[in-house]
Formats: structure tokens, C-alpha cells, sequence
């Protein structure tokens, strides 16, 4: 039979929750970014891999915090841990490659259209593998239609989100930004929830046992959302984003003395 699918079962608790992780992680990711615009003299591989993993951890916490308010009415649901973990992996491993692409290569339409591409599969594949993870008493159902709109949903939205790391610089603007990239993120999330339908297995509320989806992930939340705050610290006391573009040359800032211009 069919099941009762809910995917608000708090309310407006858990999306609200879910597209603020997504703000955060993309926040943080977009100021890596451009620390290592403002000087490519300092560890650019470092910046460009802690922003891949803010955005990555952001996205996936955005998921899964949208999942806890999921729920079939019929059925139990638990999670595959290894699966679980397995799709964070894939989140941060494919921001990763088009946030390298765009900083190593620039923001070419060429470029953007490949890391766009490349990142906004790994979104979709870190969504549906985050589904594959959720066990019930039935069987999981997709409406093609959509599920093909999500994939765009989330290629347009990984482009949009690369090209303003390598275009926006200011504070505000970054803000902005992110912003944005949390409402897309958050879009395609819930697009592709609108895709699933469930098939319940007869006698499943009898038969079928299983924790609470809050049981299991939200001690799983723990650790992106621990790094996310630790990575926000680092962002935040870096030198060189919070003076902004004139410090660029990281304190080479030229005196006049007796007529002569020193550098120090």
C-alpha cells in the first residue's frame, strides 16, 4: 500500500534549521575562497580545501537536519551508517573538485560550466545516496520528472555558487551569496523529496522496528556541525579578511621618509 509520506514533521523547524546550515557552510566556503584571491602568496591549497569542506559539510548537514522532519507515517525509518558517513564523503570530495577547478583555472565559462557540472552531480549523488542510506518497511519511489529537475536544480545552483566564489569579494556581498546558495541548496533538497513516494510492505507497523531518525543522526550531526563552528573561528580571526583588501601585501605598506618611499 501506499504510504503517508510527511516531510514537515516539525513544522517549519527543521527546513528553517536545514537552509541555515546550508547560509553557514556557504558563507564559510565563499570567504576561503576569496582569502586566497585577496593573496595567492599564503597556503592556497589549504584555504581551497577548507572551503570545499565547509560547503560540503554545510550542504550535508542541510540534508540530514531536513531528514529528521521526514517521516512514512506507517513504517519506522533508520539509517545505513556506513552509507550515511559514506555521502559526506561524496559531498566534500565533489565540492572539492570544482571548487579546485575554479581556483586553480579561474572563472571561464569553459570552466564554470565543467566544476558546475562536476559539483552539482556530486550534490544529487550525496542527496540520493543519503536516501539509499534510510531503511523502512517498503520501498522507495521516484517520479523521474522530477528527480531530473533536482539534478539541474542542483548543477545551476553549484555554478551560480563557484562562479560568486571566484567573482564576489566583499563581506556583504559574500553574505548575499550565501544567501542564495542556501535557498538553491535548500531547492533542490526538497524538489527531489517532492520525487519520492513510498510503498509500504503489508503488516510493516507491526513488524518493522527501528530508531528514531533524531536517534541516530543527530550525534552524526555533531561532528560536521562542530567543524563548521571551528572553521567560522578561523575565518573569522584571519587577519587578511577582516582588514579586507588593503592588506593584501600582508604588511608591506609604503612610508615616505625625507622625500624617499620605503616599503616595510
Amino acid at each position: 500500500m501506499e504510504g503517508t509520506v510527511d516531510g514537515f514533521r516539525y513544522g517549519a523547524v527543521t527546513p528553517v534549521a536545514a537552509y541555515l546550515m546550508a547560509c553557514l557552510g556557504g558563507a564559510l566556503g565563499l570567504r576561503c575562497i576569496v582569502r586566497t584571491l585577496l593573496d595567492t602568496q599564503t597556503w592556497k591549497t589549504g584555504w581551497l580545501a577548507l572551503g570545499a569542506t565547509s560547503i560540503g559539510s554545510g550542504i550535508w548537514t542541510m540534508h540530514f537536519i531536513a531528514m529528521i522532519g521526514f517521516r512514512v507515517e506507517e513504517t519506522r525509518i533508520r539509517y545505513d551508517v556506513g552509507l550515511t558517513v559514506l555521502s559526506l564523503a561524496l559531498a566534500i570530495v565533489m565540492v572539492g573538485v570544482g571548487v579546485f577547478i575554479v581556483g586553480r583555472r579561474g572563472a571561464s565559462r569553459a570552466t564554470l560550466a565543467v566544476a558546475g557540472t562536476v559539483t552539482g552531480l556530486g550534490i544529487a549523488a550525496m542527496h540520493y545516496l543519503g536516501m539509499a542510506a534510510m531503511h523502512l518497511n517498503g520501498d522507495l519511489r521516484y517520479a523521474p520528472a522530477v528527480v531530473a529537475l533536482s539534478v539541474v536544480i542542483a548543477i545551476v545552483a553549484a555554478t551560480a555558487s563557484l562562479w560568486a566564489a571566484v567573482s564576489v569579494r566583499g563581506f556583504l556581498t559574500s553574505l548575499g551569496a550565501s544567501l542564495v546558495m542556501g535557498v538553491a541548496v535548500s531547492g533542490m533538497h526538497y524538489t527531489g523529496m517532492a520525487a519520492v513516494s513510498v510503498h509500504v510492505h503489508d503488516g510493516g507497523r507491526e513488524t518493522w522496528a527501528g530508531d528514531s531518525p533524531s536517534s541516530l543522526l543527530l550525534p552524526m550531526l555533531s561532528g560536521p556541525v562542530l567543524f563548521l563552528i571551528l572553521a567560522g573561528v578561523v575565518v573569522m580571526f584571519d587577519p587578511l579578511l577582516v582588514l579586507g583588501n588593503g592588506e593584501r601585501s600582508r604588511g608591506t605598506t609604503p612610508t615616505t621618509t625625507a622625500g624617499a618611499t620605503v616599503r616595510r
